[in-house]
């Protein structure tokens, strides 16, 4: 969704603050070709009976092949015969968040985020020594927030936060992380004076004081350094520097985007905003 600088009343920006820092969808399966805002290469395999393992590798195969709701089925029927198993756990959230992403009907929408959520939280629960399950938290919650009133949104604003931080401290360089803590910087930046004041009543002046646009390129320009292939890497990128003023910046950055190969459910989505953002930016 475009992120374009203009004036919105408090408790919409206080949504934006929630939502815009999740529109890093992808992530990778293990051994799969992605691994960012969907990705998961800092989560460690655990040991799983023949048969789970085989859905499980079925489920990492049809999710590599863009496809969230065979993969999701098959994640949950191992689910189904264990409710703690992590390595379906953490599979099953990403691909509910992508499901959920560009679902019209949101009653729909909101129960795959909070089923996303409730995954994400256990394996996080199992293994919370990982960098990747933190990152799922954070992108679940982010979700989550979207059905929350604005005063709930600022606070779960705070734990998406956090917890991308609590991924990057495991792991500095988690793109998907890094992607998240780069567009929540430039959602404050955009912020209006009215908005940013309700936003720092909630989440602090010392929160909201380290944002910077600054901070925003340094993290989503190293997200694109580590996974170069990501799509949407490079289109969150180019918005920044879009809001920046940074018109030749953004214009490379949207045509680096366009030339990304689609490896993750939603970048066909991607694709078209980056070329009709594109074309306004001409």
């Amino acid at each position: 969704m475009p992120t374009y600088t203009r004036s919105i009343p408090p408790a919409r920006s206080a949504f934006l603050l929630v939502t815009a820092m999740l529109i890093a969808s992808a992530q990778p399966t293990l051994g799969a070709a992605q691994t960012s805002p969907r990705a998961s290469v800092g989560v460690h395999p655990t040991v799983v009976p023949s048969e789970m393992a085989e859905l499980i590798a079925r489920g990492d195969r049809a999710s590599a092949a863009r496809q969230p709701a065979q993969a999701l089925a098959l994640y949950e029927q191992v689910l189904q015969r264990d409710s703690m198993a992590f390595d379906a756990l953490w599979r099953a959230s990403r691909e509910l968040v992508d499901l959920g992403e560009f679902e019209t009907d949101r009653k729909v929408q909101t129960a795959r985020y909070a089923k996303a959520e409730v995954y994400a939280r256990r394996a996080m629960a199992e293994h919370p020594e990982q960098a990747d399950v933190h990152f799922h938290v954070s992108r679940a919650v982010g979700r989550t927030a979207m059905a929350a009133s604005a005063r709930d949104r600022v606070k779960y604003a705070v734990e998406v936060r956090t917890h991308a931080i609590d991924a990057l401290a495991r792991d500095p360089k988690h793109a998907g992380a890094l992607h998240i803590v780069g567009v929540w910087n430039a959602e404050v930046m955009r912020l209006n004076g009215i908005a940013r004041a309700f936003a720092k009543a909630f989440m602090g002046g010392k929160v909201m004081g380290s944002a910077s646009w600054a901070e925003a390129v340094r993290c989503l320009e190293q997200a694109v350094a580590i996974e170069p292939e990501r799509l949407i890497h490079r289109l969150d990128l180019a918005r920044i520097y879009r809001d920046m003023g940074r018109r030749e910046d953004a214009r490379t950055a949207y045509q680096a985007a366009l030339a990304a190969p689609l490896l993750d459910a939603n970048d066909d989505h991607y694709r078209r905003a980056a070329e009709e953002e594109l074309r306004a930016l001409r």
